[in-house]
């Protein structure tokens, strides 16, 4: 937990109509709390008789880099407009809500209504600026960090622009494993009969053969050098272990980040603010700029204090991830999918690309997992490793008529399939306390803090997400609303399986058979629902990342990575795919940019 302070700031005074109205409040210091997104956030609030005089926020266990940044800034806006009627910080809105909570609550205490406190606005000149560089990078998720530090290590000038008030993306809250294949890592880890050809046809079956073949291969002939130049030269640090079993893959080819990909993102983030690359935050690119010609010659962008700026670059370079957010470009299933992914995910880098012609494909699929839980009406959050610390001991997974239906150490795709086919589309994790203990010890591996489970426990089951405890299997089946019988003999049938080593039933690897669902309780029920962040399709590029028209024509001088690259992947991506291709293809583009240039 940090403890984030801001020192009381004087401000100038009130405007005459504000100060007309002037309210009085009880002079003193006044602490209070409310829930943000990993737990409560605790703020104080000093008051003198007509003025907010200071902010500080003394507890907090936000998201690093994304609550986190809510929880640094929010307290000086609330200064700053000595009111609590302004925006939130972008992305991080439950945060920001917590806070500017708290500070309404610490208001009523000191004998004012927080909607009394008009809002002091200052007027600001607009301002214009004017920058020139070698490559200016649009958006700052895996493949903009990735390209923005081989960028400068190539010796180029880079101007990287994310509209957030942070770097990071989808990149920062991926599940942490990475692709690592034909890496010096893998093979020292152990995995040492991998190559490309598998790789590839690994993924033309995952992804049903509607994969581009050539942005596939040009993934499966450079990832394992990235990899190596995020290891030896970025310094990013991974787990040494014998690799983990992922049923996508022929061969065990993918690492895990040391610390989970927040701390690879944030590790990415310090070599950046190091390497001399400007960075704009909270800077949105609203136009591409071109010549006569057609091509790119830079970008127009506005922040959010009204400053507007042009920026001449010798390369543009999209990576403004997917348009998971974006319901008017998504398709159905994903467009009535849980969604867990960035807020930034609107399809910005897309929209200004087709606007100069830009060809698209696959833009109607979108990855989906079978491991959502729904914490707010259409949000998730995901259990994909915390299943795995279950379906390690004896975990199961049912449908809600009390049935296993699949393998559950199968890939998502073939989990979610048959998953969609169950009367409710959805499924259950069904444990015994042990199993609990491993998937509660994993939950916040992807963002589901302990505080989280317990409070969800604690509802019993009468709001989402489904997360129940009872003493008996009767007790546990009836609070999830499952079919009792049905699941006494599921239980039955597993632990005979068990007992003969070997699951006829569904063929789920026996080394992960090992133990007996306990014949005593406590046991637990956790739902399962499709969740959705990242989509497939994208942009046509060239075999140098460079941007194809849709008449197959070249647009000079811009390129995509990225998730903003369709194809890749085909109609679904495995396990550790996403972000390798966000680092592969943003350090590759940024080759080749550095190619063109020099």
């Amino acid at each position: 937990m940090k403890k984030l302070i801001l020192n009381t700031v004087l401000l100038a005074s009130l405007p005459m109509a504000a100060q007309a109205f002037a309210v009085t409040f009880k002079a003193g210091t006044y602490e209070a709390s409310a829930d943000g997104i990993h737990g409560p956030v605790i703020v104080k609030t000093t008051f003198s008789e007509h003025k907010i005089n200071s902010v500080e926020v003394t507890k907090q266990s936000e998201t690093e880099g994304i609550g986190t940044i809510a929880a640094a800034q929010l307290p000086e806006k609330i200064l700053n407009a000595q009111s609590t009627r302004i925006d939130g910080v972008a992305g991080a809105s439950i945060t920001s809500k917590a806070i500017i909570s708290a500070v309404n609550k610490c208001i009523e205490q000191a004998g004012a209504k927080p909607e009394q406190l008009i809002p002091v606005t200052a007027k600001k000149g607009a301002k214009e600026e004017k920058l020139s560089t070698d490559m200016v990078v649009v958006g700052g998720g895996g493949s903009g960090m990735a390209a923005t530090i081989e960028g400068r290590m190539r010796g180029l000038k880079v101007v990287l622009v994310e509209k957030m008030p942070y770097i990071g993306g989808a990149a920062a809250i991926s599940g942490g494993q990475v692709v690592a294949q034909g890496s010096k890592l893998q093979k020292q880890f152990g995995s040492t009969k991998d190559s490309p050809e598998s790789m590839m046809k690994d993924f033309l079956a995952n992804g049903h053969d509607l994969n581009d073949k050539r942005m596939l291969s040009l993934y499966a002939n450079n990832v394992g050098k990235t990899i190596d130049w995020l290891h030896e030269k970025v310094g990013v640090k991974f787990i040494p272990n014998d690799l983990p079993y992922l049923a996508e893959y022929s061969h065990r080819r993918a690492l895990e980040f040391q610390g989970g990909a927040k701390t690879m993102a944030q590790h990415l983030k310090k070599v950046i603010s190091e390497n001399g690359a400007n960075v704009l935050y909270n800077t949105r690119v609203q136009k591409l700029l071109t010549d006569d010609k057609g091509d790119v010659i830079g970008v127009s962008a506005i922040d959010d204090n009204g400053v507007t700026y042009t920026i001449t670059s010798k390369a543009v370079l999209l990576a403004t991830g997917g348009f998971g957010n974006n319901k008017e470009m998504l398709s159905e299933p994903v467009k009535s999918a849980l969604y867990y992914g960035p807020v930034s995910s609107t399809g910005d880098g897309h929209q200004m690309a087709m606007s100069l012609g830009a060809k698209t494909q696959l833009m109607q699929y979108g990855k989906r997992y079978p491991n959502g839980i729904e914490v707010s009406p259409g949000k998730a959050k995901s259990t994909i490793y915390a299943n795995v610390g279950a379906f390690n001991c004896s975990g199961i997974l049912v449908n809600v008529n009390g049935e296993r239906f699949v393998n559950e150490k199968a890939s998502n795709r073939h989990i979610l399939d048959p998953m969609m086919e169950t009367p409710n589309k959805q499924a259950y994790v069904f444990m015994d306390e042990n199993s609990w203990k491993g998937f509660y010890k994993r939950l916040p591996e992807t963002g589901v803090s302990h505080e989280d489970a317990d409070k969800y426990l604690a509802q019993d089951g009468n709001s989402t997400p489904l997360f129940v405890k009872g003493d008996t299997l009767e007790e546990v089946a009836r609070k999830a609303g499952i079919n009792i019988e049905n699941l006494t003999k599921t239980v039955a049938r597993y632990n005979e399986l068990v007992k003969a080593k070997k699951d006829v039933d569904f063929n789920r690897p026996a080394e992960y058979m090992k133990s007996e669902i306990s014949s005593h309780g406590p046991y637990y029920i956790v739902e399962q629902k499709a969740r959705f962040a990242t989509t497939m399709g994208g942009l046509v590029t060239d075999g140098k990342l460079n941007v194809v028209r849709q008449d197959g024509s070249t647009i000079g001088n811009l390129y995509a990575a990225g998730e903003l690259v369709g194809g890749t992947m085909g109609d679904d991506s495995p396990a550790g795919a996403n972000v390798g291709w966000a680092l592969t293809s943003g350090k590759f583009a940024a080759d080749r940019i550095a190619d063109q240039i020099k």
